[in-house]
């Protein structure tokens, strides 16, 4: 049988029936996300590895409670992470730690960068990046660098789908301004 051409949801079935392909082109599928969401919430890439293999342990003890009505498989997959990232900060009793961006092994950075040419440029997205409040900071990550909608950062934070467009829209202006600001300083 050939799993690479077959829906996520076939997969999470043949998982239940304890297929080890199927949980293995799911891994290939998902784990670069997986990986990238628990280094961004816990800042610590050994840990980041350790929450992203759990993760697919999860899924394998746990893919006959998948709801296909509920949730998309590879939103019901990043709650399993992002639940598995809190519990780890939890353990640590500490806060998140945003790791620079340079880190994150998944990041498309093409979606953000692309149209800003060099690495001055890339190092001012970065460093405006860094001084966006963290509820800012969450959702332009998830859409610009996880390749969530809207709509997904809605579903996974659990929060109204205007909050998001808010925090989006907030994101961008300070963005605009921060960059507009460092050219300006960097011309005088």
């Amino acid at each position: 049988m050939k799993f690479s051409s077959l829906e996520d949801e076939v997969l999470i079935y043949l998982i239940a029936k304890k297929q080890v392909e199927a949980l293995g082109e799911l891994y290939d599928r998902y784990n670069r996300l997986v990986y990238s969401l628990a280094l961004y919430m816990v800042g610590d890439s050994v840990a980041a590895e350790e929450i992203t293999q759990d993760t697919f342990t999860r899924l394998w003890a746990q893919a006959e409670s998948y709801r296909p009505e509920q949730a998309r498989v590879k939103t019901w997959l990043v709650s399993i992470a992002r639940n598995r990232a809190i519990d780890e900060l939890r353990r640590r009793k500490a806060r998140p730690t945003y790791v620079m961006l340079d880190d994150i092994r998944e990041v498309s950075v093409n979606n953000l960068e692309d149209s800003v040419d060099g690495r001055a440029a890339r190092v001012q997205v970065r460093a405006a990046l860094a001084e966006l409040p963290s509820e800012q900071k969450e959702v332009m990550v998830m859409a610009y660098f996880g390749g969530y909608s809207q709509t997904e950062i809605s579903e996974q934070l659990a929060m109204p789908l205007g909050t998001v467009k808010t925090r989006m829209r907030l994101a961008m202006q300070k963005l605009r301004r921060l960059i507009m600001k460092s050219d300006v300083s960097d011309v005088a």
